[in-house]
């Protein structure tokens, strides 16, 4: 089976969403609640380069203390926006994915299909009912 990693918040819908779509394709994650867990400085520098992502793009402001830290400040260096991860890792944005086929910060959740096996999925529907595999196994497009 594959091994596939979730950095996840159970709290956070789109990261509930993004480890229900990895089950639904019959896969059993690692799920690292990494609120409880964070990663080490070396591991979060590496899925940042492996993503293909700035420390800024894998940066959280919704419900963070993003604004009470000045990281809005366009100066801040790379390292510095990882001190403040690392001293807050709620301001890591998720779900993180790591799959053989890459990592990937999935949002919205359905970005994680990029990181699947392909085939033999069902219809699969979000918490809110949002369809995004229909009962062909084929990925519904977004209208926009």
């Amino acid at each position: 089976m594959t091994d596939i990693i979730i950095y996840h918040n159970p709290a956070c819908g789109t990261s509930r969403n993004t480890l229900a779509l990895i089950r639904h394709a019959g896969i059993e994650p690692h799920v690292v609640e990494y609120l409880k867990s964070p990663p080490s400085r070396a591991l979060l520098e590496s899925l940042i380069v492996r993503a293909g992502l700035s420390p800024r793009d894998l940066l959280r402001e919704k419900g963070t203390p993003f604004a009470e830290l000045g990281l809005s400040d366009p100066t801040l260096t790379d390292a510095q926006i990882i001190d403040a991860m690392m001293a807050h890792p709620v301001l890591i944005n998720r779900p993180l994915v790591v799959s053989p086929k890459g990592v990937k910060l999935c949002r919205p959740s359905e970005e994680v299909l990029d990181l699947l096996p392909t085939g033999q999925m069902g219809a699969f529907a979000k918490e809110d009912g949002e369809q995004v595999i229909d009962a062909d196994g084929r990925r519904v497009k977004k209208n926009g």
